[in-house]
């Protein structure tokens, strides 16, 4: 009966995670990785024998005025099925604490420097001690691998057991049909690339990361790829068709490093990932770094953004400037947004879609995002703009986006722009249905609002030229 269960656990996922067993997974850190003892960690199922989580160190971006400045914090990550207890010691006495993302709204029972809390379902976490954000603890609490091989060899296998792995050359050439197996426990250094292939997987638990800087996974015209469940600092997609990546975490701490950026590519699926990063956290671009072509049909959804610097999302600054391509059919749904801070105005906003490049960027759909009191910038940047350090031409349009059910909670948002070049290149019909700041939904109709103001008004938008367009609806 109980394997029965846990196969049926497998195939119905988290919602009925209920009849489950429940089941918690741990793995040891190897000899030879910088760990980090801020905090103790423990998992445990109900009532049970209490089992040790290894934390790892791991580097984060402060900006201080201009600065960078690299800050070490703590991960730690283990597997789990049903219901958990989790206890985490911290080394620094504790006036407050907090888990995030606030919407989970796990709340920690605290006991002198423990905090106690029980979980149900996969999640990536970040637990703050007296609201330290730079040496938190990132915990990942991941559903049970059921993607680990029977047998440690085979073809067209590539394992990495539990240890300390150098790549030859600091990289590994992943051929066709290959799968790549990076189990619990098991650190790689250096650079998986998935370079004009197909048909690759790469699963496991374990943590890709390149040494000093750079992407960890690295995909590259190919297709039908799937990247599930480690740990890496960049995965950038270029010029591929068929990619998802699923419970993927990529951290970073150095300049340009962007978490998951998309280039001329096709059908992306991007889904549970964590992305905290020292650049943007995801892009979605059109040709750019030697890919081209256009951009279509690209989904985050059940996901988690965290900028230290830049955009937690970013559309459209890149293509062809003596050509034309498109960005289109693109989806955010489900997000939690933590963080975003960002001094230099070119390049706030939460949401962000610049059209540069002679790009046309359209059908785009933001939907069921939280975005959290973020430290720096705005909510919203949609221009169609000529950035000379960046494009080389303006893009050419922006239209039919729908922000819908998106929140912010907070006191740091500064002004939103919304704003089109000339009148050959506009920003047309953008839909904001239910958006809410701090507990208020902005609408056309919204009591209150006086009747010389613009809806924009309200929310602190600025909408300047060359827009059509542009509504502030409520429909529930």
């Amino acid at each position: 009966m109980k394997k029965i269960l846990t196969l049926l656990c497998a195939l119905i996922g988290t919602p009925f995670i209920g009849i489950c067993e429940n089941k918690v997974v741990t793995y040891p850190a190897p000899d030879g990785v910088e760990m980090k003892h801020d905090f103790t960690v423990d998992v445990r199922t109900p009532g049970g024998k209490w089992h040790n989580v290894a934390t790892y160190m791991v580097k984060v971006d402060e900006v201080v005025d201009t600065k960078h400045h690299t800050e070490k914090a703590s991960l730690g990550y283990f597997d789990f099925t049903g219901e958990i207890e989790v206890r985490v010691i911290s080394h620094t006495p504790v006036q407050e604490a907090r888990i995030r993302p606030l919407s989970y709204e796990i709340v920690p029972t605290i006991c002198g420097d423990t905090l106690s809390f029980t979980l149900d379902r996969p999640r990536n976490l970040s637990v703050e001690v007296n609201k330290d954000i730079f040496h938190n603890l990132h915990l990942f609490a991941n559903p049970i691998d059921t993607n680990a091989p029977q047998k440690k060899k085979g073809k067209n296998l590539i394992y990495f057991g539990a240890g300390l792995h150098q790549l030859p050359g600091d990289t590994l050439n992943i051929p066709t049909g290959t799968t790549v197996y990076i189990a619990g426990g098991a650190v790689v250094r250096g650079v998986l690339q998935v370079h004009n292939t197909e048909n690759v997987k790469i699963h496991g638990r374990g943590i890709v990361h390149p040494l000093p800087k750079g992407a960890g996974i690295h995909i590259k015209q190919s297709k039908n790829i799937e990247v599930e469940g480690v740990i890496t600092t960049q995965c950038p997609t270029g010029e591929s068709d068929g990619v998802t990546i699923r419970n993927v975490k990529a951290i970073s701490s150095y300049g340009w490093g962007d978490g998951m950026n998309v280039f001329a590519s096709s059908n992306v699926l991007f889904d549970g990932v964590f992305c905290r990063n020292s650049d943007d956290c995801t892009t979605v671009y059109a040709t750019r770094l030697g890919h081209k072509g256009s951009c279509r049909n690209i989904t985050m959804q059940n996901s988690t953004l965290w900028a230290d610097v830049a955009h937690p999302i970013f559309i459209g600054l890149h293509g062809d400037p003596e050509g034309f391509d498109t960005i289109e059919d693109v989806v955010y749904e489900n997000i939690d947004i933590l963080d975003h801070k960002e001094k230099q105005v070119d390049y706030q906003g939460c949401l962000a879609i610049n059209a540069g490049d002679n790009n046309l960027i359209r059908n785009v759909r933001f939907e069921n995002i939280r975005i959290e009191d973020f430290r720096q910038g705005q909510l919203v940047n949609l221009r169609i703009f000529y950035n000379k350090k960046y494009c080389k031409a303006p893009g050419i349009g922006i239209e039919n986006i729908l922000f819908k059910d998106i929140s912010y909670t907070g006191d740091n948002a500064e002004i939103s722009i919304i704003a089109g070049y000339n009148e050959e290149r506009k920003v047309k019909n953008v839909r904001f249905e239910n958006l809410t700041i701090n507990g208020v939904v902005i609408s056309d109709d919204m009591p209150g609002k006086p009747g010389w103001y613009k809806t924009s008004d309200m929310s602190r938008f600025f909408i300047g030229e060359h827009t059509e367009e542009i509504t502030f609806v409520k429909t529930k």
